[in-house]
């Protein structure tokens, strides 16, 4: 059926927990890192050793994008991947970073 390895992650004990978050161009992507890592240092279920992981990762068609990376006891992995999501959604606004979506500009000339 398969010609290479698979790997049970129910099986670890701690598990990486990875994230890409984009801001709109023209926020403040220091502003942003200093959220996510702010966040992620809050959360005692995400282990300090090895540290949560934030760079940008990606310049895209409509974002600025980050890979944001945290460690966690495999128990914790749904609750922290969801909670940090809704966290992430409620407290950009609060710190003027915005969370794009795809947009087209169209330019009307009338001849």
């Amino acid at each position: 059926m398969s010609t290479s390895s698979l790997i049970n992650y129910s099986t670890e004990a701690r598990r990486r927990v990875d994230w890409t978050v984009g801001i709109g161009y023209g926020d403040d992507s220091d502003k942003a890192k200093e959220v996510l890592l702010a966040m992620m240092n809050e959360d005692k279920r995400i282990l300090e050793d090895p540290a949560p992981f934030v760079a940008i990762s990606a310049l895209a068609d409509s974002s600025v994008n980050f890979t944001v990376r945290a460690w966690v006891e495999a128990a914790d992995y749904w609750g922290v991947f969801f909670d940090l999501n809704e966290r992430v959604y409620k407290e950009f606004e609060k710190h003027g970073l915005n969370i794009p979506f795809p947009q087209m500009d169209v330019h009307v000339h009338k001849n």
